[in-house]
């Protein structure tokens, strides 16, 4: 895992972005944020488990659905099961250490 802190976050809404092996951060104090940086590494597990670029290509299949379904970004992105993996166990800083394998199935 490799921290930056990226100038181009700092025009969208997002405070992190996990691109493997790279978490992308807006503000340099968020390499302190340890729920932040937790969620951003629960994403790596996830990509690890399916080979990176599985991980992405369902990761858009997945948005583009409840897009469709729901007709709002913000709440397909929220459906999204890897989100709501990352997003339930983000303050459970020893999530990682006790995750089962594929675990995000659970949030499909």
């Amino acid at each position: 895992m490799i921290i930056i802190c990226q100038k181009p976050l700092k025009k969208l809404k997002i405070n992190g972005i996990a691109l493997f092996p790279f978490i992308f951060i807006r503000k340099p104090e968020d390499k302190e944020n340890k729920v932040l940086i937790n969620h951003e590494k629960i994403h790596l597990r996830q990509q690890l488990e399916m080979l990176i670029i599985f991980f992405y290509v369902f990761y858009v299949i997945e948005y583009y659905y409840w897009f469709f379904k729901l007709k709002d970004g913000f709440l397909a992105y929220k459906r999204i099961s890897f989100e709501r993996e990352a997003y339930a166990n983000e303050s459970n800083l020893n999530y990682l250490k006790t995750r089962k394998i594929w675990n995000f199935r659970k949030y499909l």
